[in-house]
């Protein structure tokens, strides 16, 4: 039930009103006089509803008042005056709808309603902002040892300058949050993120992707496209595994970092774009400058401020706190409560080799709390593959670890009803890799059979 503040004289038109609204809101009413102005600047409401009727010769100017003192209180206007005119200065004194009179009662609740609704949608990108603000915060991301440490230090410093930030290292070492922490840090804080993996848009799509289209530019396109570029003025972009860009997309992004400028697909209409540029890649681009992969030019363009995440192997005194901080974020998605590992977990984990980093670590923490029992995970729910692990164990302890594995699997394709690309979502792990291990372990169902 959301608090209508309405200023209305006419008897009529309040029986109206209260008729409409109640008893979906609360409706509280004053007259048109500066006791009931000052009463509405002291008590929050979530809507106002105002008569400027009797007071057409002031009433723009108290909506301004209005407005100034209630910024985010939407406020609806109704008169008799329903000259285009009347409508628009209203409307630009800071009315979010203009009811003119006379009106049903179904038009005042249609629009309190809609103006209710866009305040909740207002309110929650707000919050949604914020959380954002908290995700991205530098302090909470973790960086216990020395070479994170160094590497944070340096990311903190490239936040406030506007130049072009390149960002190396293997896959699955934080380099989406980070940009996005480089963002939310700058004076583009404000404006939009815009993120773009190229290795994940087929080439065919991808300049289309980044560019934006005109409508005929190719078979299937029925209308205009605005590109991320385009979307991200103002922003920042992160360009992720920049170094699968095809050599002729290379050349027109070159552009684009040089002059801040390009063309849709199909266009001929130069469109110029404020955006600052956050590349990653986990490829050695000085390797692809030399084999004629990556060109040299824009190599020097991206290569300006540049920092290296280390893989998760060469950091392992993060390993504990990042478990535990994964824990806590994937248990309150999961709606469970678990508060933590036994010490062997913690043990195996930092005995692992992480090929995957920190990526592979989330989804197996979230693997464990799917299965998890208990209030604290233990091995038996650790699912790791066999082949990055240590080769210091003894005879026994591996094959303990393969039955463990093998009982994982079972237990997935289960849940899954034998499905086994569910089943190697559910374990992280490819199809291709789970079909491997079920043949390695010499899993079958009937189930398979008939598919074939």
């Amino acid at each position: 039930m959301a608090s209508v503040f309405v200023i209305e004289d006419d008897r009529r038109w309040r029986a109206c009103l209260r008729e409409a609204l109640q008893p979906m809101h609360s409706v509280v009413f004053t007259s048109e006089n500066t006791t009931g102005y000052d009463l509405l600047a002291r008590e929050a409401h979530e809507a106002v509803i105002i008569n400027l009727e009797a007071i057409s010769s002031n009433g723009i100017e108290r909506l301004k008042e209005l407005r100034r003192v209630l910024p985010y209180t939407p406020l609806i206007v109704t008169s008799p005056l329903g000259a285009t005119e009347f409508i628009v200065e209203a409307v630009k004194a800071g009315a979010v709808d203009f009811v003119p009179k006379p009106y049903s009662g179904t038009r005042i609740k249609l629009a309190v309603d809609k103006a209710l609704e866009n305040r909740s949608l207002r309110d929650e990108i707000d919050y949604l902002r914020r959380q954002q603000d908290i995700i991205y915060d530098f302090d909470g991301i973790i960086a216990a040892s020395a070479s994170m440490k160094h590497a944070m230090s340096t990311i903190r410093k490239l936040a406030h300058s506007d130049s072009v930030v390149l960002m190396t290292g293997e896959t699955g070492t934080g380099k989406s949050i980070l940009s996005g922490a480089i963002h939310f840090n700058s004076a583009r804080r404000r404006k939009p993120f815009v993120k773009i993996n190229c290795a994940n848009i087929p080439e065919a799509l991808l300049e289309s992707e980044l560019f934006g289209h005109e409508k005929g530019a190719f078979t299937s396109a029925n209308k205009t496209r605005v590109g991320r570029l385009e979307q991200a003025n103002g922003g920042s972009v992160f360009l992720d595994e920049i170094g699968e860009l095809s050599l002729a997309l290379q050349a027109k992004f070159l552009r684009v970092l040089e002059e801040k400028a390009f063309e849709r697909l199909g266009g001929n209409q130069t469109i110029h774009s404020d955006i600052r540029i956050i590349a990653a890649t986990n490829k050695n681009l000085d390797e692809q400058v030399t084999n004629g992969a990556f060109r040299e030019d824009l190599y020097y363009r991206v290569n300006v401020l540049r920092v290296h995440l280390p893989p998760l192997r060469n950091r392992r005194e993060c390993i504990e706190p990042l478990s535990y901080h994964l824990l806590g974020k994937i248990c309150r998605t999961a709606r469970k409560r678990i508060e933590g590992f036994l010490p062997e977990v913690i043990a195996l984990f930092k005995d692992y080799h992480w090929p995957g980093n920190i990526r592979e670590l989330s989804n197996t923490i979230e693997r464990s709390v799917f299965l998890e029992e208990n209030r604290v995970i233990h091995a038996e729910n650790v699912f790791l593959p066999l082949p990055a692990r240590r080769s210091d164990r003894t005879d026994s302890t591996l094959k303990e670890l393969t039955l463990r594995e093998k009982e994982m699997i079972l237990d997935a394709l289960e849940a899954c009803h034998w499905t086994q690309k569910d089943a190697a979502s559910m374990l992280g792990i490819t199809p291709r890799m789970l079909n491997y291990k079920v043949k390695k372990y010499g899993i079958t169902h009937p189930r398979w059979r008939k598919n074939r």
